[in-house]
């Protein structure tokens, strides 16, 4: 004689509370109440000042990764001279990580900011 195995079912899946009752919010009412930052807004790369690297090899970074002209390229590693800090690029938040992950593997200084001005 065979048996078969027993399969769960969703109601089984479903968290329970103490007592076998399940719990009085919804993982979909969870998911409402979470701050959701947007995906598909724009985000912005920011790459900061930092002690260790020579300014020609941050232009050089910027030419690498970005594709950027070299006055375009010396004018963002100015401003991250001067100013602390340089948007150099800005747009969806999947590309965005892409270019800060690059530019940390280059070994500089890149974080993510969500741009707020649109």
């Amino acid at each position: 004689m065979t048996r078969a195995l027993a399969t769960p079912t969703m109601a089984a899946a479903e968290p329970r509370l103490a007592g076998g009752t399940a719990p009085a919010v919804s993982p979909a009412e969870v998911e409402r109440t979470k701050p959701a930052l947007s995906a598909q807004g724009p985000w912005r790369v920011v790459v900061l000042n930092d002690p260790v690297n020579s300014m020609s090899y941050v232009v050089l970074v910027f030419r690498k990764v970005f594709g950027f002209s070299e006055p375009v390229a010396r004018k963002h590693m100015l401003e991250v001279h001067e100013q602390g800090r340089s948007i150099v690029w800005s747009g969806l938040r999947e590309q965005a990580e892409l270019y800060a992950f690059a530019l940390q593997q280059w070994h500089l200084t890149a974080i993510l900011e969500t741009d707020e001005t649109h």
